[in-house]
């Protein structure tokens, strides 16, 4: 009995022991924490204080009710969801639009970010980076726009040098089936370049003594990236595919909003603009909160299932 007593003493006093040295490392290093002060204030304020409104989505939410006052309904408005006609096409479209992204979008940095370490000539090199990251600083309405003036039916270039070559003219924003081939081409101009810029980083951190000890066995450029450049940036390229499999289901509604008209949409109406819809301009306050929910909760299954994979495959994982 006594032994006991003395092993939980002794645990307790460990603990103990163990709180200050953490109090002592953080008063120490206090100058760090400050600096985590306006991030954490973020996070807390919006995204985590926000959350509380999420009941609304098992609620029939009435403002002169408020959050608290409105009836509890459970599922209802997942069930309204998942037996509305337009279910079907809000998944398809968003899975669609996302998976051609990742299929495309997401290895057009990568392809930028090798081509543009092998160049030797630094001036040149500089242009190239300087060119390909300025679409990325074009506002979203601003891109609308010029997509809506390059492939205008009448006047856009695109279309100019379609007949130049004896081809018809093709209203892209008007069908629906071209909407998911613009909106995915022309976010990979304007992204392009900026998220080559991690993958440059990390490429610099490779010990170029490989690629001249791989120069002397007689390797070819295209060996050396492949068994060099892509094993040394592979690490950055599993987290960033994890993030991007984490935002699946999300698509920056603001251009697929200003590219959407009544011809296509059929094929560019997403969750977002449904919710955007369903929420602000027809004020289903709950209804919106349950699509948008469901929409987060696909996102969480889907990142835990990337990153727990990542993790059996022995590469690089979030957590």
């Amino acid at each position: 009995m006594a032994v006991g007593t003395q092993n939980t003493l002794t645990k307790k006093e460990q603990k103990k022991r163990n709180r200050k040295r953490t109090f002592k490392n953080v008063l120490s290093s206090w100058e760090l924490y400050v600096f985590l002060l306006p991030a954490i204030a973020y996070f807390i304020l919006f995204e985590y204080a926000p959350m509380y409104g999420l009941q609304i989505a098992f609620k029939n939410y009435r403002a002169v009710d408020g959050i608290m006052g409105s009836e509890w309904i459970g599922f209802k408005h997942f069930m309204d969801f998942f037996s509305s006609y337009n279910f079907t096409m809000l998944i398809k479209n968003t899975l669609l639009i996302n998976l051609y992204e990742l299929v495309f979008a997401f290895p057009a940095p990568i392809i930028l970010a090798l081509s543009v370490h092998q160049l030797l000539n630094a001036k040149y090199k500089k242009f190239l980076q300087t060119v390909t990251y300025a679409p990325h600083f074009i506002s979203t309405v601003v891109m609308a726009g010029m997509l809506y003036l390059f492939l205008s039916p009448s006047s856009g270039f695109v279309n100019n040098i379609i007949r130049f070559f004896g081809g018809d003219g093709i209203d892209f924003l008007g069908q629906a089936k071209w909407f998911k081939t613009v909106f995915v081409g022309s976010g990979i101009w304007q992204n392009t370049g900026w998220s080559a810029i991690i993958y440059l980083a990390a490429l610099t951190s490779i010990d170029p003594e490989l690629h001249e000890a791989a120069k002397i066995d007689g390797a070819s450029k295209l060996r050396r990236v492949w068994h060099i450049d892509i094993p040394g940036i592979l690490p950055v390229i599993m987290i960033l595919l994890i993030m991007n499999v984490g935002n699946f289901m999300t698509l920056g509604f603001q251009k697929v909003l200003l590219l959407q008209n009544s011809l296509n949409i059929s094929s560019s109406e997403v969750i977002q603009t449904y919710v955007y819809k369903q929420g602000l301009l027809r004020a289903s306050y709950s209804y919106a909160a349950a699509v948008g929910l469901f929409n987060n909760i696909i996102n969480f299954i889907l990142l835990i299932g990337m990153n727990s994979l990542a993790k059996k495959l022995d590469q690089e994982s979030l957590w």
